[in-house]
């Protein structure tokens, strides 16, 4: 009887797959970056952490286990509304890391890392409290949060009117077309510019925006393939599934920490997957609305602002952004 052949795996087809991936140092050095971004002092003796935070000491063991996909996390302080949504968005950075992404992403960037200073300036300056209305955004885009770390950054938006400024590390792999300069950048990203020029000039100030509101974005990597092309959450064609499913409980967890009432997907996917996170999360009592993404690419978006300040009047959330009496 003859005997069945054994096939082997072909070492390129194991190869065929982009991970996202750091090593126990690395992540750990994350973590260390997000901490000191808040503020906290960590003391190690032994297995004991000591942190303190606002005159609050909380203990917590760390165990960095031998195999490296098994991490034990020292959970940052949480005190404030901010402090727990940068641990909401550092649990999701975690799940994150270990996706297996098609071939054609060649780079992945993620601001919530290598810009976690500036980002978390944008947390605690920006999310003090509950909010009624969250804007969520899809990723970050090459010239705006890839840039400055705050959703929808464009440079001078960020640094002239939500007085957001400060040191940009660089992604571990960088695009030579997309390098990541922070504050530096020349380019100036017309999304960001158009959505924050819009609100600035409804609010007057970014704490008559804020004051209910607040802007997120649904997932925090860029993707590009080897010619820097940007591609979206939405065509990806491997490891969509688990992104979506951390994704989907990081936003869960920040409507209910924030006690939204509407969300506000920029543009259709962000819309879609807010309403599968509505749902998914047993949220029925959450309005889900949709703006159109202010893309300068996208057709019939010559005159974006008129037509997001008649969607916003049309959906009644006019009345969030008045200018405060003077």
């Amino acid at each position: 009887m003859p005997r069945t052949k054994r096939t082997r795996v072909n070492s390129d087809e194991s190869r065929s797959a982009k991970k996202l991936k750091r090593s126990n140092s690395g992540t750990l050095d994350y973590m260390a970056q997000i901490q000191t971004a808040l503020g906290i002092k960590q003391n190690m003796e032994g297995n004991e952490n000591a942190v303190e935070h606002s005159s609050a000491v909380l203990t917590s063991t760390s165990n960095v286990k031998k195999d490296k996909d098994a991490i034990e996390h020292t959970p940052i302080a949480l005190g404030s509304i901010s402090d727990k949504l940068l641990s909401i968005e550092q649990e999701l950075c975690t799940k994150l890391q270990d996706i297996t992404f098609p071939s054609v992403i060649q780079y992945i960037y993620n601001p919530l890392e290598y810009a976690s200073e500036t980002h978390a300036m944008y947390v605690h300056k920006y999310c003090t409290g509950e909010k009624k209305v969250l804007f969520v955004g899809m990723n970050p885009g090459p010239w705006g949060m890839s840039q400055t770390g705050v959703p929808f950054g464009e440079i001078n938006m960020v640094r002239n009117w939500l007085k957001i400024c400060g040191p940009v590390k660089s992604p571990s792999k960088e695009h030579p077309d997309r390098k990541v300069t922070g504050f530096e950048c020349t380019r100036s990203e017309i999304s960001g510019l158009r959505l924050w020029g819009l609100f600035r000039n409804l609010c007057g100030s970014p704490e008559n925006f804020f004051r209910h509101a607040y802007m997120h974005n649904y997932c925090p990597l860029a993707f590009m393939d080897a010619r820097a092309r940007n591609i979206t959450p939405a065509e990806l064609k491997g490891g969509q599934k688990i992104l979506h499913e951390a994704c989907d409980k990081a936003l869960i967890d920040i409507i209910q920490l924030l006690k939204v009432e509407i969300i506000v997907g920029i543009g259709n996917y962000a819309e879609k997957r807010a309403q599968i996170a509505v749902q998914t999360g047993g949220l029925p009592n959450i309005q889900v609305m949709v703006l159109r993404h202010p893309s300068p690419r996208a057709v019939g978006n010559q005159n974006w602002n008129e037509t997001a300040m008649q969607r916003l009047d049309e959906l009644g959330l006019l009345k969030f952004f008045e200018k405060a009496d003077v």
